[in-house]
């Protein structure tokens, strides 16, 4: 009885997780302007590791997954920390940004 309990909350936690692993492509909108950015995620449990190319270059991104909140950043050595904070919804995803001294500002993304 207590393995299948213990099958079925494990089933329950799986399901109710979003998986953003796959190719993203995100609209930014900053204090300073706006932009589009790409996104490349592998998504391993609540762990979340990937690539931005965009207008700042290139670079490799970490962050978090948790149920269907999601939060990621990068350093870039011009404009400091960026940090995404957002909400996925099926194959679309929205939230906050700060781009480090560029500003702040909010994203929407369609995974592609």
């Amino acid at each position: 009885m207590r393995r299948l309990l213990m099958v079925l909350v494990l089933c329950a936690l799986a399901v109710s997780a979003a998986d953003i692993s796959g190719t993203w492509a995100a609209a930014v909108r900053l204090d300073a302007g706006s932009g589009t950015a790409t996104f490349v995620f592998k998504q391993a449990g609540d762990m979340l590791t990937g690539t931005y190319s965009g207008v700042l270059g290139n670079a490799e991104v970490k962050g978090l997954v948790k149920g269907n909140q999601v939060e990621w950043s990068f350093d870039n050595a011009d404009a400091g920390k960026i940090t995404y904070k957002g909400t996925v919804d099926g194959a679309g995803m929205k939230g906050t940004v700060e781009y480090g001294q560029l500003g702040a500002g909010t994203f929407t993304a369609e995974k592609k």
